[in-house]
């Protein structure tokens, strides 16, 4: 089997759905392949923070006067412009998981990249 692809390793890492044929076949395939076997521990690791994340480990948003003296420092218009509207929790939640998964996604793809420069200057040497 070749590697497993990184949406279903994600698949894998949430949890989300009872597991398929499909997951039971790239399993085995990740119990004997050290690559794929980081790659679904790393992406583990990131869904467990991001379910673990509270709303206190989320950035703030900046106070009224920062927005003022933006707009002062930018513009001679009097009035500030609105702040935006506060997302819901849930809503803040998963904007966050994404962007640990984008950022997770990331990771693994340089992770692999750099594994293939590596060999392939292994093979030339």
């Amino acid at each position: 089997m070749a590697h497993v692809e990184p949406a279903q390793l994600a698949e894998l890492a949430l949890r989300n759905a009872a597991p398929t044929d499909t997951d039971a076949e790239a399993l085995r395939h990740i119990e004997r392949c050290d690559r794929c076997r980081d790659d679904l521990r790393m992406l583990t690791r990131v869904v467990t923070a991001a379910r673990a994340a509270h709303l206190v480990d989320l950035p703030a948003a900046p106070p009224e006067r920062v927005w003022q003296r933006i707009t002062r420092d930018l513009s001679q218009e009097p009035d500030p412009p609105r702040p935006p509207p506060a997302l819901p929790d849930h809503a803040k939640r998963a904007l966050l998981l994404a962007a640990l998964a984008l950022t997770a996604s990331t990771g693994i793809a340089a992770l692999r990249r750099s594994r293939q420069e590596r060999s392939a200057v292994r093979e030339r040497t």
